[in-house]
């Protein structure tokens, strides 16, 4: 990287700074909030197919499940009480992350951070000890508040820390931590089901305790970023962190830069009312529909049951289980692609081919489980060769999300706001990730008794629109520093109409041809 600061071959600026030593590992602590996300997605599908958790919490479920020979494939694990048990932590979520905007913005990323890890820990106890549905609950709802401070701002903290050039990979830093999360959870989900004595979920769900402590401690080490601190108004120790951070003197350009941010965004009183003004359209538009479109992927039907999932179309418990951890470690290796790519390839790219290939698989699903199961959910004897098919096509269907739609779902809507709104906008993206999140959680059993493989080409149909969406709508954000943002706005064929050239004032003009549409 240049030493000095100017206008770089695509039209951004180019401010000095290297990718430090500190920078990384502090980067790499931080993405670790990631963990307590992941390992609950993974812990609650494998926990629920668990006979000795069915019996202790959801004896309807387990009489479906052994006794009911009559029962659809499909429905054997309908109930609304168990679909609460995994979805109340996203509602949790939900409301959590409005109330870490303030905290965020007014006391700093850390402490976000601390308290999530706090409260995760805690539900994570009562979770391990729980002796009724009641306590499980409980404890769900305050993982859930825990995961809201965390996806929060974490995502935040990664993009301000991260010099430009490599925002992207060290941002997928907090989905590659989520992907080690669920695999991590898988493992453990195969072997505490063999322990004898049917107390091997209260170690799935107690093992929470641990990307808990993670984070909590990782908080409290890690240093605060210097747009927190200008946003606090501590400007001599964010130039000193600056310089620490960039590893280079230098720094005067991005320093004025970013203060040149904080004082238009003091000027925003309310930032909750601003995002409805004319000028941050695009940014509120792609903090719904980003979310929304990640959650209608289909990924979470199967991440969140993969075990439950296998078990409907015919693998026996130890089967499903092990192809949750295939599926676990697809997951990983895709999201590590996606580290190398996107600062080299682009966001676009990805999405557009991770999009391609999901509705590919999502189709050869949908008909490799209709011929077999048709109507009734009755497949007779599946032949081995017929299962591995179809796994085999989950498979790529993940490795697809997880180098598009899962990493850039949560790097694009931290990357793309300006200073003033930020906070605001991230709990709004946060938000609505965990509402559809509970939203699919909670009807997605039901749906799959009532539609049956139809459910992959209702997630595909999704999945179609989404692609379109991101071809017509997203501009490439690779390589623009995050204070240079505005402009990418300005150059866009269809949102320059709702961003004025005052709008970003701080900022140096940008060719309208720097920032192609594709």
């Amino acid at each position: 990287m240049p030493a000095v600061g100017g206008i770089g071959p695509g039209g951004g600026k180019e401010y000095p700074g290297n990718l430090t030593p500190f920078v990384t590992v502090t980067c790499i602590v931080a993405a670790m909030g990631g963990l307590i996300f992941g390992y609950d997605i993974g812990i609650s599908g494998g926990v629920t197919s668990m006979d000795p958790f069915l019996k202790k919490f959801f004896m309807s479920v387990y009489r479906k499940k052994h006794n009911d020979k009559t029962t659809n494939q499909y429905c054997q694990y309908d109930s609304q009480t168990l679909t609460m048990f995994t979805s109340s932590l996203y509602l949790a979520a939900l409301l959590s992350s409005l109330v870490a905007s303030t905290i965020t913005r007014k006391f700093g990323r850390k402490l976000s951070m601390l308290f999530g890890g706090l409260l995760f820990l805690i539900g994570a106890l009562i979770n391990g000890f729980a002796q009724a549905i009641w306590m499980l609950i409980v404890g769900r709802i305050l993982l859930g508040f825990g995961i809201g401070f965390a996806n929060q701002s974490v995502p935040l903290y990664l993009s301000e820390m991260a010099p430009y050039k490599y925002r992207g990979a060290l941002n997928i830093g907090f989905q590659l931590s989520i992907t080690v999360g669920i695999l991590v959870a898988n493992v453990l989900n195969y072997f505490f089901a063999k322990i004898k004595g049917g107390w091997g979920w209260r170690l799935s769900l107690g093992g929470a305790m641990v990307p808990a402590l993670i984070i909590t401690i990782g908080s409290l080490v890690l240093p605060d970023t210097p747009n927190s601190m200008i946003e606090r108004g501590d400007h001599e120790k964010a130039r000193q962190q600056l310089r620490k951070v960039r590893g280079v003197e230098d720094i005067d350009e991005e320093f004025n830069d970013l203060i040149a941010a904080s004082e238009e965004s003091k000027k925003v009183e309310h930032p909750w009312r601003n995002l409805l003004q004319h000028k941050y359209r695009p940014h509120l538009t792609m903090a719904i529909m980003i979310p929304f479109f990640q959650q209608f992927t289909g990924i979470n039907v199967i991440m969140f049951y993969a075990p439950v999932l296998f078990g409907s179309i015919g693998f026996k418990d130890d089967s499903a289980l092990m192809s949750a951890v295939i599926t676990g470690v697809v997951n990983v290796a895709a999201t590590v692609v996606s580290i190398y790519g996107v600062d080299k390839w682009g966001r676009r790219a990805l999405f557009l081919e991770g999009g391609a290939q999901m509705i590919i698989c999502q189709a050869v699903v949908a008909a490799a489980i209709g011929a077999k199961f048709g109507i009734d959910g009755n497949p007779g004897d599946l032949p081995k060769w017929y299962a591995i098919v179809v796994v085999m096509f989950i498979c790529i269907y993940v490795a697809g999300f997880a180098w598009s739609w899962g990493p850039l779902g949560w790097l694009v809507p931290s990357e793309i706001f300006p200073l003033e709104i930020r906070s605001a906008a991230q709990s709004i993206n946060v938000s609505v990730n965990m509402l559809f999140t509970f939203f699919v959680a909670q009807i997605f059993l039901t749906m799959l008794c009532h539609m049956k493989f139809g459910l992959f080409i209702f997630f595909g149909f999704f999945v179609v629109i989404m692609t379109i969406f991101i071809y017509f709508f997203l501009p490439e954000t690779k390589g623009i520093p995050i204070e240079e943002m505005g402009k990418v706005w300005k150059a866009h064929p269809y949102w320059s109409k709702f961003v004025e050239n005052d709008d970003y004032g701080h900022e140096v003009e940008l060719n309208k041809g720097a920032v192609k549409n594709v």
